[in-house]
């Protein structure tokens, strides 16, 4: 095992909101959940900020402007601004910029966050394929993209024009289910062209750049509730991560994490920015938080004690992730969850 794979959650004596300077938080799953916030959200978030933690709200959802998003979490009871928000759109503008001539015509196959960006970097939108663009971007433009778009980047594509997305989610939350997500989008015009993009969104650097140079932070930390995109994120940027079990992760999932998916800390939500962390103790023998202890077996985890849940899921991730060390663990963690209510 290399030096620096994540064995086990990490304690801390201070408050998260003390302990770092920036809250780079996740949307979806941690603010809010199908439009309305997340129950302790607001709450927590407010006693963050007025201890002097910066937020900033950071999303791979390229079709709502900074001003779109900032207004709907200002209604959530959140105050929140455009310079507060930074979106994939973003991200992928400036990294088109920086390989593009200023002023260069960037062919969109998206929606208004996508065009907002790239004005915002001096360039110029287009619509179609024939109007000479130095660049192609995909983002998600909604469920009503016609698609007779992907065909205008798929014809631009093939003609030699550079490719970018602003991220390849392959899905996306909506009221009555899961729906295809930019990813989704993005393999129709690479299944047509055979090309591979530029891609800007999270887990990737380009975002994690752009939500640094944005915010300046010196000591941020990563608020998410997905391993995939929020925690690998992190872990590609070289900063912590709190994943909060608000969202799409559940107990199964972090337990078989591999080290690039594995959280510096685990909270319930966002109230867990408001407290220290506690301590995981022990060794392969026994991993103890709280009043569990938890342990690998021949074929499964195991786990004894009482107490708080959450006291029993970082002990069981220490656990697991000690006996899966590069890999993913797969010893069978279902018994000892249940135990948890998890």
């Amino acid at each position: 095992m290399s030096q620096g794979v994540r064995t086990r959650p990490e304690g801390s004596g201070q408050p998260l909101s003390e302990a770092y300077d920036t809250a780079l938080l996740d949307l979806d799953g941690v603010v809010y959940a199908g439009g309305s916030a997340i129950a302790h959200a607001v709450d927590s978030l407010a006693v963050a900020r007025s201890g002097g933690m910066r937020l900033a709200y950071v999303t791979n959802n390229a079709l709502r402007t900074p001003d779109t998003v900032a207004g709907h979490l200002t209604e959530l009871g959140i105050p929140t601004g455009a310079d507060d928000v930074i979106t994939s759109a973003q991200a992928v503008a400036r990294l088109i910029s920086e390989q593009v001539p200023a002023g260069a015509r960037v062919l969109v196959i998206g929606g208004e966050g996508l065009r907002v960006a790239l004005r915002e970097r001096g360039l110029v939108p287009v619509e179609s394929a024939d109007d000479d663009p130095a660049a192609v971007v995909q983002g998600y433009g909604g469920p009503d993209l016609p698609w007779g778009r992907f065909a205008e980047a798929s014809y631009a594509v093939r003609r030699g024009v550079p490719w970018f997305a602003s991220n390849t989610d392959l899905t996306i939350p909506s009221g009555r289910g899961i729906a295809p997500g930019n990813g989704a989008a993005v393999e129709v015009v690479r299944i047509a062209t055979g090309a591979e993009p530029q891609v800007a969104g999270k887990p990737l650097p380009p975002m994690h750049r752009e939500t640094i140079i944005r915010t300046g932070a010196e000591r941020p930390l990563v608020v998410g509730d997905r391993l995939d995109t929020d925690i690998e994120g992190a872990s590609n940027g070289g900063v912590d991560s709190l994943l909060v079990l608000t969202g799409v992760t559940d107990g199964a999932q972090l337990l078989a994490a591999p080290p690039h998916h594995r959280p510096t800390y685990v909270d319930a939500d966002l109230r867990g920015l408001l407290t220290g962390q506690p301590e995981v103790t022990g060794d392969g023998a026994g991993f103890r938080c709280g009043g569990w202890t938890a342990a690998a077996g021949a074929d499964r985890l195991e786990l004894t004690g009482d107490g708080e849940a959450l006291d029993g899921l970082r002990a069981l991730c220490a656990a697991a992730w000690t006996a899966a060390g590069e890999g993913s663990c797969a010893l069978d963690g279902g018994k000892a969850l249940a135990r948890l209510g998890l």
